[in-house]
């Protein structure tokens, strides 16, 4: 393959950097591949799904990220993947896999992937989207509530008690590593314009403006 481009796009969880990336994938399509560290959480078979419930999804441990970051060096030498799918409505891994072929360009998306200095080191461009928490806190509610099933009071019980602590702790201590701070997401036309032409200048379409 051609030199591979990493694109590294982390931030708060309800940031805006799915619709960064949607916009992104709008463009390029079939071009890109794209993997969300969010289908790297752990398998916990061995727990109930009332002790799943339980656990701490927002801290760094949660994630199997090694297999992300092996998984990564062989999209990035040519081979294709099977990534895991995490199912959020039981909290566990799925049995299916999503196979995903490499490209000469990789976006690599989460919450927590400059936390990582193995997965960190694999980027090329690390893009951290920064927006203010009350906006992150009302998308996640919208998010949870209405495609991952939860009730209003256990995101905001989650919000409390794992995710606003270890967004403090992880997640914004994180943004010193990157390349470029966006914000508002997808909706930062300026970034956007800037990261679109970047790729496309890599994939040899220059200037896309």
């Amino acid at each position: 393959m051609a030199q591979v481009l990493v694109i590294g796009i982390a931030g708060g969880s309800g940031s805006g950097k799915t619709t960064l990336m949607k916009n992104i994938i709008s463009r390029f399509g079939a071009q890109i591949a794209v993997i969300s560290h969010d289908n790297y959480y752990k398998r916990r078979d061995e727990l109930p799904f009332e002790e799943r419930c339980k656990l701490n999804y927002d801290e760094p441990a949660a994630f199997d990220t090694q297999l992300m970051v092996r998984q990564l060096e062989q999209l990035r030498q040519g081979k294709a993947i099977d990534c895991p799918v995490y199912d959020f409505t039981v909290h566990n891994r799925s049995d299916e896999v999503i196979r995903i072929e490499p490209k000469n360009v990789i976006v690599v998306e989460g919450i927590l992937i400059f936390e990582n200095k193995s997965l960190r080191d694999k980027m090329d461009i690390k893009i951290f989207v920064d927006t203010d928490a009350d906006v992150r806190l009302c998308r996640r509610i919208k998010r949870d509530v209405n495609k991952r099933g939860r009730t209003l009071e256990s995101v905001l019980m989650q919000y409390q008690t794992t995710v606003k602590p270890m967004h403090d702790q992880y997640v914004e201590p994180s943004k010193r590593y990157a390349d470029l701070i966006v914000l508002e997401g997808g909706k930062n036309l300026v970034a956007l314009d800037m990261i679109m032409n970047r790729i496309g200048q890599h994939l040899g379409k220059g200037d896309l403006l």
